[in-house]
C-alpha cells in the first residue's frame, strides 16, 4: 500500500476538514415537516407568504439555522422566534439571498418561527428553505391546541406599533403583526393563527377601492384567480375586528371612495347592518361550525356615544345563530393607533372573553 507523503496527508486533512465545516442540512420549503401558519400561496420553486403573520415553522435538533428568501419590494420584515423568544428582525431584501435567523443555539431541539410581520402592501415574501447544520435533525412538526381566524384592519395588523416617538407612522418599518393583540392571544392559546389583514379597509367603504368583502376569500389579496380553498383551514373561533375605517370615512363625503361607494348620500344605518351582516353570513356558510366574534375596538369607533357597536349588534341579533357573539374593546382613551401596551390591554380582554365563551 503506497504511504502518502506529509504534504498529501496535511491537503487531505485539510479536505476533509473544509468538507464537514461546509455540509449543511437543506430543508426545501415542500418538506413536509415544515408548518405552515396563514394563507400561504406555492410557487414553483418557493412559498408565498403575504398576508400578515404569515409564517414558516420548524422544530430541528441543532444550534443555528438560515433561510433563503425573496422580497418583491425590500421593505419586508421578519421576526424570528426561536423556543417562544425573539431573537432576530431582519429586512428583506429584493432579491434571492440567505440570511442567518439563528447561532449559538444550545445543542438540543428547538421550535424556530419565520414570521412575517409586516402586510402583503409591503411585500411578498419568498421562503425556499431552511438549511441547518450538517448534524442537525428534522423534527415533526408543532403541534397547536386550537385554531383562530381574525378578519382586521391596522388595528390586527400591529400598524404604527414600533412608532416609538408617538407620530401614529404606518410604514413597513413601523408595522409588528407580531405584537398585535390579535397574534398574543393565539400565542396565549398555543393556537395555530391566520390573519386576514388590511390597514385601512372597511366592510362598506376603504381607504382605497375595495373592502373586505371583496378580498376575504383569496389567498393573495391582489389575485381575484387564486381563491382559498377553505376546506384547508377550519377555525374553532374566528374574530371580526371591522368598521373603524368606515366609521371615518362615511362622515366625509368629498371622499374619493366615499363618492365612488355612496354618491353624494351617506349610506344608511339599514345599509351598514345589512353589508355587515352579509358579509358575517359568508364566513359563517364557509365555518358552519366556528364560533364567531364580532369585535370592534379600541379606537374610537368604541367611544361613548359611537353608533358602530349598535350596527353590529344588530346585525348578530337578525342572524339568530348563537354561535355568534359581540365584543368590544374600551375605547382606548388616546390618539392614534393602539401602541405595544394598549395591544396587551386589548389581549387580555379578548383572552378573558375566550375563556369565558368557549372554555378555553
Amino acid at each position: 500500500m503506497k504511504r502518502l507523503t506529509a504534504f498529501q496527508l496535511i491537503v487531505l486533512i485539510s479536505a476533509c476538514f473544509s468538507v464537514s465545516c461546509t455540509a449543511q442540512t437543506v430543508v426545501s420549503y415542500t418538506d413536509p415537516n415544515i408548518h405552515y401558519m396563514g394563507r400561504i400561496g406555492m410557487k414553483e420553486d418557493a412559498a408565498e407568504l403575504t398576508w400578515t403573520a404569515s409564517s414558516a415553522i420548524i422544530n430541528f435538533d441543532g444550534t443555528s439555522a438560515k433561510a433563503t428568501l425573496q422580497d418583491d419590494t425590500g421593505f419586508d420584515f421578519i421576526t424570528v422566534v426561536v423556543d417562544g423568544t425573539v431573537v432576530n428582525t431582519i429586512q428583506v431584501k429584493n432579491y434571492k439571498k440567505e440570511y442567518v435567523l439563528a447561532t449559538d443555539l444550545p445543542k438540543g431541539p428547538h421550535k424556530l418561527e419565520l414570521f412575517k410581520r409586516t402586510e402583503y402592501e409591503m411585500g411578498r415574501l419568498l421562503f425556499y428553505k431552511f438549511t441547518l447544520d450538517a448534524d442537525a435533525r428534522v423534527l415533526p412538526p408543532p403541534i397547536y391546541k386550537h385554531r383562530i381566524e381574525f378578519y382586521g384592519n391596522s388595528i390586527t395588523c400591529g400598524y404604527a406599533i414600533e412608532d416609538l416617538e408617538g407620530k401614529d407612522r404606518g410604514s413597513y418599518e413601523f408595522e409588528n403583526g407580531y405584537k398585535s393583540y390579535a397574534n398574543i392571544t393565539a400565542r396565549h392559546f398555543n393556537a395555530d393563527y391566520f390573519c386576514i389583514g388590511k390597514s385601512g379597509i372597511g366592510v362598506t367603504v376603504s381607504w382605497f377601492p375595495y373592502v373586505m368583502p371583496d378580498i376575504y376569500n383569496r389567498t393573495y389579496a391582489m389575485d381575484s384567480t387564486r381563491l382559498w380553498d377553505f376546506k384547508k383551514y377550519t377555525p374553532e373561533v374566528v374574530v371580526v375586528n371591522l368598521f373603524q375605517n368606515d366609521a371615518w370615512i362615511i362622515l366625509k363625503p368629498d371622499n374619493a371612495n366615499f363618492k365612488a361607494r355612496f354618491g353624494d348620500t351617506p349610506p344608511t344605518p339599514e345599509f351598514i347592518i345589512a353589508a355587515y351582516q352579509k358579509f358575517i353570513s359568508n364566513i359563517r356558510s364557509n365555518y358552519p361550525d366556528a364560533k364567531i366574534i364580532c369585535a370592534l375596538g379600541a379606537m374610537d369607533a368604541t367611544k361613548k356615544g359611537s353608533p358602530w357597536p349598535g350596527y353590529i349588534e344588530k346585525a348578530v341579533d337578525n342572524m339568530r345563530d348563537k354561535g355568534i357573539y359581540t365584543h368590544f374593546f374600551p375605547y382606548k382613551e388616546t390618539g392614534g393607533h393602539p401602541s405595544e401596551s394598549e395591544h396587551k390591554v386589548m389581549a387580555a380582554d379578548l383572552i378573558k372573553f375566550i375563556e369565558r365563551r368557549m372554555k378555553w
